[in-house]
């Protein structure tokens, strides 16, 4: 990935987008992972992370203060936070940006930057590390030109945003199958909106009409069916129906109304109300077989669809 001037936002020093900030590299010319460096500057490991080459990252951290410069990181960061508020500040040398990190805002650091940041005090944060080829590859499936670099942000508003990567963080755990392709599918979504929101020049995308054709359906369905979790992802999906990742989902949700993650969801939810109903299977082997990590990642998704457990909802049908 090259590395072009980070454009940035109108810099003034008291707003929260930030100004103007260098790019460094390690000596052999390379930036670290951002997950390395994260755990270096904020001295510890995060709450839970869940990465898939292709699109990203996506790690949740819990951090005390923090004064230290952030080196140069491979992927673009963008973060937000859950619950909080609490004083940022990010300095290259006698500029300075100040904002607030708070529900509903975004932090935005492109990659191969570098600046020190001070945090006075506790942390809750969600953070996408985006590899710079994924905001392309979206770029190319939408139509549209090469994406322009990733403007600094610095606890800039964006509830959109913000909503996207809490969603995604909370899909950290619970079925792989279900979890991996929700992530896909968001880490898609923040690809987007970022070039929507987030760049130099705003992206424009063009809306795609029309659903699959019934053998592509029938053959997407079929995928989402198997009892292989390694045949459901969205890259697979997308291949069989020979279709970029980005249009196979609009076009799914054109045919079912639902998005892929949400038919898949629906799909092992009446599986789990037939075993529940029609077996005398322990609840712990009906979780285990539908590829939840644990009974109790299996009775949260359950109680979320349905607000009932499911041995509640067992007593209940029977």
């Amino acid at each position: 990935m090259s590395c072009r001037p980070i454009p940035r936002d109108v810099p003034q020093r008291t707003q929260s987008d930030t100004p103007e900030t260098t790019q460094h590299f390690l000596p052999n010319g390379e930036a670290r992972p951002a997950d390395v460096e994260m755990a270096r500057v904020l001295k510890t490991a995060p709450v839970r992370i869940a990465s898939d080459p292709a699109s990203g990252a996506i790690a949740h951290w819990k951090h005390g203060a923090l004064h230290d410069v952030v080196e140069p990181m491979a992927d673009h960061v963008i973060m937000t936070y859950p619950t909080g508020v609490q004083r940022l500040e990010r300095r290259n040398g006698k500029s300075a940006a100040i904002g607030t990190a708070r529900s509903g805002v975004v932090t935005i650091i492109p990659a191969g930057s570098s600046a020190r940041w001070d945090i006075p005090g506790p942390v809750n944060v969600v953070q996408l590390y985006l590899p710079h080829r994924t905001l392309e590859r979206v770029a190319g499936e939408a139509d549209m030109s090469a994406p322009d670099e990733l403007l600094e942000r610095t606890g800039h508003p964006d509830p959109i945003t913000s909503r996207l990567l809490i969603s995604a963080s909370d899909a950290i755990q619970g079925s792989a199958a279900l979890d991996a392709l929700f992530r896909h599918q968001l880490n898609d979504l923040l690809a987007t909106r970022l070039l929507a929101a987030h760049t130099g020049a705003p992206a424009v995308f063009q809306p795609t009409l029309g659903g699959l054709a019934p053998t592509a359906l029938r053959r997407a369905i079929e995928r989402l069916h198997s009892d292989d979790d390694t045949d459901v992802s969205l890259a697979a999906l997308a291949s069989d129906a020979g279709l970029s990742r980005f249009h196979f989902c609009r076009a799914f949700k054109e045919s079912t109304g639902l998005s892929p993650h949400a038919w898949l969801r629906q799909h092992r939810l009446e599986q789990a109300m037939k075993m529940l109903r029609e077996t005398d299977d322990p609840v712990v082997s009906i979780a285990a077989a539908l590829g939840y990590a644990s009974q109790t990642a299996f009775a949260a998704a359950f109680r979320k669809l349905t607000g009932e457990t499911p041995s509640d909802w067992r007593r209940r049908m029977r």
